[in-house]
């Protein structure tokens, strides 16, 4: 199976960028599509964004659209996550997940990672 773990998060100022990396070992990357979740203290895990083996047209939530563009290197079996413009709402872990579909929601999960700290400072 797929063992997923992100890297990248820390203490930045709003505004600032961040660049979040999954690394995966195991299974069979190239044929998950890797997802984006981020949970605030007391909130539910939401979705951030998703991608395809081939990269195409990736999906993000309306909250990071325009800020936030997620790519994969398939031969590093790796996902990243380049946050710009951020804001202190986008304080959160970060997770990453192997999915079974190319939507928003997390009930397709198979495999999480095991998340990394992002916090915004205003």
């Amino acid at each position: 199976q797929v063992q997923l773990v992100e890297s990248g998060g820390g203490l930045v100022q709003a505004g600032d960028s961040l660049r979040l990396s999954c690394a995966a070992s195991g299974g069979t990357f190239s044929s998950y599509i890797i997802g984006w979740f981020r949970q605030a203290p007391g909130k539910e895990r939401d979705f951030v964004a998703a991608i395809i083996w081939s990269g195409d047209t990736p999906l993000y939530a309306d909250s990071v659209k325009g800020r936030f563009t997620i790519s994969r290197d398939n031969a590093k079996k790796r996902v990243y996550l380049e946050m710009n413009s951020l804001k202190p709402e986008d304080t959160a872990v970060y997770y990453c997940a192997a999915k079974r579909s190319f939507v928003s929601g997390s009930g397709d999960v198979d495999h999480w990672g095991q998340g990394t700290q992002v916090t915004v400072s205003s």
